[in-house]
């Protein structure tokens, strides 16, 4: 089968074909007489350089995913980091600072608009990613490791410090992300503001 395929795409080849077409030219010469009693090197020759001037193949380029997909994949995975944390069992400071950062998180995701802004940003797509991906169930899941952990040594700093802090970077970083989409609408907005007052002149 795999030979098939190999001789099936030489066939296919643009080489073979351009090769192929200035052959038939080579045949047609010697059927009115030209290429007299030389006509198989004609042939030949027409052939090998029409395959030699044939552009060369050119590989397809890899189908990634674009960044509406990829925002559609993120939801999924948003929905069961919910599902995850609904399991997990935080103090109320940590708690109250996850659910800032989850309301937060579930407006910027939000089908419509603001996740048509969002896309045109790849790279607070992969921020976003790698908080519900990684960051969010990392902080989350040290917690709950340090916690068994102080209460076999009491004593030392209490993990939810951490998880408090780690939750207060994390909403800045998502906070910093719709400030930015805020930002860019707003300067869309001004440049057309500006573009209706230099074609009709200011109101």
């Amino acid at each position: 089968m795999a030979i098939s395929r190999t001789a099936l795409s030489c066939l296919e080849s643009r080489k073979n074909l351009v090769g192929s077409a200035c052959g038939l030219v080579g045949l047609a010469l010697t059927f009115t007489g030209l290429a007299g009693v030389y006509w198989p090197f004609v042939v030949a020759g027409l052939y090998g350089a029409g395959a030699l001037i044939a552009p060369p193949e050119r590989p397809a380029t890899p189908d990634f995913p674009d960044t509406a997909g990829r925002l559609e994949a993120l939801r999924g995975d948003f929905a069961r980091l919910h599902t995850y944390l609904a399991e997990v069992e935080l103090p109320p400071a940590a708690a109250g600072r996850l659910t800032e950062l989850d309301q937060l998180l579930a407006a910027l995701l939000e089908p419509g608009w603001v996740a048509e802004a969002l896309s045109v940003d790849p790279e607070a797509v992969h921020a976003l990613s790698r908080a519900i991906r990684r960051d969010i169930p990392e902080s989350v899941d040290t917690y709950n490791r340090a916690r068994w952990w102080t209460r076999l040594n009491p004593g030392t700093e209490p993990p939810e410090r951490h998880l408090e802090r780690q939750l207060g970077v994390l909403f800045a970083e998502a906070d910093s992300i719709a400030t930015g989409l805020r930002e860019a609408e707003s300067r869309r907005q001004q440049t057309h503001t500006r573009y209706l007052e230099d074609r009709w002149g200011p109101a």
